[in-house]
């Protein structure tokens, strides 16, 4: 099929984008890498009047580290993350996730904000933002806003995020030198949508856990961390029965997606794997 007619911007300031989006808010959508919205214009499932081309603002390809934050502007793609953009745990853990993400062409064009804004349960770049305290900066002509990543996810492809606004930026917190990470993806073929995944980082002191965190995605409508299991990991040693004992307490937190591919029992199955494999390979 082929998408239903529609009118193209491409402002070539910031200023202009965000007086547009306010213009067609609407019925308009803007357009970075295309890889979540363009299939569902060419079925006709999305039908916007105005497309917003943000592709041609300088400022939002900029990639760097301003207040020991990383700051990912709305038009860097995946590839980006390909090979680690910072020295320290910050930088190999997003290579590390990089990976995951569908084929090497859409990670090319994709981007990390529109992952972000998309907001897939099984999106990886969702999972790091609600692991690791992201910030959402939030522009429009009203002006800026400052959203955390436990209060910017909302729903399956839900955000706080309004239709006169764009996604201008996401800053993560750098990650400690002694931080340790540990990411685990279950799916069924390498570049398929994850059935379930999980992301811990800590540090490990005299064979302890310490600073814990601990996240899911893919079972819930968005990711989230669980406090429940930070808590009884925080001091406790790194062995399979700590593990396993997170791994159940998260398994009866979760409020599993149920569908006619997997019930809600298999995915709380998936949690407790997913949660000792991340935990392993944050310990090891």
């Amino acid at each position: 099929m082929k998408p239903a007619p529609f009118s193209y911007h491409a402002p070539k300031t910031i200023d202009e984008a965000l007086k547009t989006l306010a213009n067609v808010a609407d019925d308009g959508r803007v357009l970075a890498g295309g890889q979540s919205l363009v299939p569902t214009m060419a079925f006709r499932l999305a039908r916007p009047k105005h497309l917003v081309d943000i592709n041609g603002i300088e400022e939002l390809s900029r990639l760097v580290v301003e207040s020991d934050k990383l700051c990912i502007g709305a038009t860097v793609r995946h590839a980006a993350f390909e090979r680690p953009v910072v020295k320290g745990p910050l930088g190999d853990l997003m290579s590390e996730v990089v990976r995951h993400i569908a084929h090497k062409p859409i990670r090319t064009r994709g981007t990390f904000c529109g992952s972000i804004a998309h907001a897939d349960p099984a999106s990886e770049w969702c999972l790091v933002a609600a692991a690791l305290d992201t910030e959402m900066i939030l522009r429009s002509t009203r002006g800026t806003r400052t959203v955390p990543a436990a209060k910017f996810f909302d729903d399956i492809l839900t955000t706080a995020l309004e239709d006169y606004e764009l996604l201008a930026e996401v800053r993560i917190p750098l990650l400690a030198r002694e931080t340790r990470f540990g990411f685990y993806e279950f799916s069924r073929r390498a570049g398929d949508f994850a059935i379930a995944m999980a992301m811990v980082t800590c540090e490990l002191k005299d064979s302890k856990i310490v600073s814990p965190r601990v996240a899911v995605g893919g079972i819930e409508a968005f990711p989230r961390r669980f406090s429940e299991a930070e808590a009884l990991l925080d001091g406790r040693a790194a062995n399979a029965e700590t593990f396993a004992t997170a791994a159940d307490v998260v398994a009866k937190a979760v409020d599993p997606l149920d569908d006619a591919q997997y019930s809600a029992d298999y995915r709380r199955g998936l949690v407790r794997t997913v949660i000792c494999r991340a935990l392993e390979r944050a310990t090891s």
